[in-house]
């Protein structure tokens, strides 16, 4: 068995609640989604047995919190992602998830060893895309077996309606979970200040833990 891998190597997490934490990347290659805001088209890889790529990780040393499984969507390749996520957490890595959060099926088969999950909330009028919260909550519901916190991106297209639809799934399947507010980073965050602050106030009034944290690796200049 072999996986696409598009590239591996170490940095810090820029995303969300484990912002600044130094990992190892892992990043896959293909995606079922194509957001408009998306930041990391791919078009390369790399054919890996999963030893082999054991073998890549295990050179990058130990001083990490987690090993990020990144993409792309990593889900696409759900058998080869379940081989090296037994082979890392047999080595005593801690596996982390990067994930869109449409593909529930494909979490089933890896949940067990996953440590983090790090799940989008792929809002319409933030992607351009349908409507995914169908898959969404099939897949918190999944996920909430281990530690997960969920990200949305927030555009100036993201309308409050969508938002609601979204903090109304999380307290119904995991209200305990911590929700991301991202700010679209191709835009001015000026004139998303306003909004993304509303939809915090939202949030926090449906007693979630919203918090709102921007592309940090972005504002440092690093991978």
């Amino acid at each position: 068995m072999t996986g696409k891998i598009s590239e591996i190597f170490t940095s810090i997490q820029g995303e969300g609640i484990y912002a600044g934490e130094r990992q190892i990347f892992v990043r896959f290659y293909g995606c079922n989604l194509k957001c408009r805001f998306c930041d990391t088209r791919i078009d390369t890889y790399r054919k890996y047995q999963p030893q082999i790529l054991l073998a890549q990780i295990l050179s990058c040393g130990r001083d990490f919190h987690s090993i990020s499984f990144t993409g792309g969507e990593p889900l696409l390749q759900k058998d080869f992602l379940k081989e090296i996520l037994v082979l890392t957490k047999n080595a005593g890595y801690k596996n982390y998830l990067e994930t869109n959060g449409t593909l529930p099926y494909a979490l089933t088969e890896v949940i067990d060893f996953v440590d983090v999950v790090a799940m989008d909330v792929k809002l319409a009028s933030s992607t351009g895309l349908l409507d995914y919260l169908a898959q969404h909550a099939a897949f918190l519901k999944i996920a909430s077996q281990k530690e997960v916190f969920v990200k949305s991106v927030i555009c100036e297209e993201t309308r409050e309606e969508d938002l609601k639809k979204a903090i109304i799934m999380l307290r119904r399947i995991n209200p305990k979970a911590v929700f991301v507010l991202q700010p679209d980073s191709s835009q001015n965050y000026i004139s998303l200040e306003a909004k993304i602050g509303l939809f915090r106030e939202m949030a926090l009034k449906n007693n979630l833990n919203a918090r709102i944290i921007p592309q940090m690796h972005k504002l440092a200049g690093v991978k």
